[in-house]
């Protein structure tokens, strides 16, 4: 069996980041897919749905999934801080513009991560499946995850259930 660490799904150049911790974790995305972070706000349950979707919130009007990646890394669920925060993304999925939340349990800065920070995800020796892991780098000494966002909600949404963005930068159910 030949073990190959998963190459990186988008250019490893220098990118900016929003870094945030989930659990013990710090995790940093890429600032360009972040629309807005906001104070934890009611979350409205959807029966049936799945693990990964806490539930529904309202953006400024437009209903957006929530989610939580903690399902994705193997993480214990754990109800919201008083540093929680709600991070609104534009995502791509199924070809289609859609904005969708994600929880973190702290938000920390936007920072610069250079090409020389960013290294492919090792085929052994991480907790977190890889096929998630866009990259990890290593920021003051210590080592940050960067999940393929895109990659998670088309794995575990099927590019369903999120609110795609209309031509008039309205929502929409999809």
């Amino acid at each position: 069996m030949t073990l190959m660490s998963r190459p990186a799904s988008r250019s490893l150049g220098n990118i900016d980041v929003v870094t945030l911790r989930l659990g013990q974790d710090t995790l940093a995305i890429r600032a360009e897919m972040l629309r807005e972070v906001l104070e934890p706000v009611s979350i409205t349950r959807v029966p049936g749905a799945p693990e990964f979707c806490c539930g529904l919130v309202n953006v400024r009007g437009t209903v957006v999934p929530l989610s939580d990646l903690r399902v994705t890394f193997g993480m214990p669920r754990t109800p919201l801080g008083p540093d929680s925060r709600i991070l609104v993304l534009d995502l791509p999925l199924s070809g289609r513009a859609s904005v969708v939340g994600i929880v973190a349990d702290a938000v920390h800065e936007v920072t610069r991560v250079e090409s020389h920070m960013l290294q492919t995800v090792p085929a052994v020796g991480t907790r977190w499946p890889p096929q998630f892991i866009e990259a990890i780098a290593r920021i003051g000494g210590n080592f940050v995850m960067l999940p393929d966002i895109p990659a998670i909600f088309a794995a575990f949404l099927g590019g369903q259930s999120a609110t795609t963005v209309g031509p008039q930068g309205q929502g929409a159910a999809a």
